[in-house]
């Protein structure tokens, strides 16, 4: 009995040479280069997310010039940033875009109050504590704010321009020297003292 049907199926051992495989993808992105860009390089501001193709030689051109901001990077690469920010030349990958609202308590995972608040412009945070200081302002702060003359809901801007306006009014220099208001610059001095170790301003 012949068992050649045994071996019919199999296959040689011997492995046959491949031909040289071409690296394939997009073109170079270097004025002039016909090679084939395999390496990423970021755009940078104002351009997150977005990147350029280079071969290896021109991505170590482009990394010898490169800053996060185009103005400060080599003349030429800043061009190639700037034509990819504008969409003159090509980039790949997607811009990263910032959420100009805060989300929904609801949609955020738990620890939401805290990541909230992390997210508070300064100035928000500013108007709520003035707001919390204005419903329980202790009798010292009423006072300074009566001193000063203002309403207890003065900017920082106000207490201060009105603090220097009354400087010059009751210091000597300015009275030729007269010192009949000179109770009234202490009391100045120490009611934007108050407000000011008070955070007022």
């Amino acid at each position: 009995m012949s068992d050649s049907r045994i071996f019919v199926g199999l296959k040689s051992a011997k492995k046959k040479s491949k031909a040289a495989e071409v690296p394939t993808g997009p073109q170079c992105q270097w004025h002039g280069c016909e090679k084939i860009g395999t390496h990423r390089a970021p755009v940078g501001l104002g351009g997150e997310g977005l990147f350029l193709m280079f071969c290896l030689d021109h991505i170590k051109e482009y990394n010898k010039g490169y800053n996060f901001s185009p103005d400060l990077s080599d003349p030429v690469v800043a061009r190639y940033q700037r034509e990819a920010i504008s969409g003159a030349r090509p980039s790949f990958g997607k811009p990263i875009v910032e959420a100009t609202e805060l989300p929904m308590p609801f949609t955020v995972r738990s620890g939401s109050a805290k990541s909230l608040n992390a997210r508070k412009s300064a100035a928000e945070r500013l108007m709520q504590k003035r707001e919390a200081q204005a419903r329980k302002l202790k009798v010292l702060e009423a006072k300074a704010f009566e001193t000063l003359g203002l309403p207890h809901d003065a900017t920082p801007d106000q207490i201060n321009r009105r603090y220097k306006e009354r400087i010059k009014l009751h210091h000597p220099d300015s009275n030729a020297g007269n010192r009949s208001s000179e109770a009234e610059l202490q009391a100045t001095i120490e009611a934007h003292k108050i407000l000011k170790l008070n955070g007022f301003c």
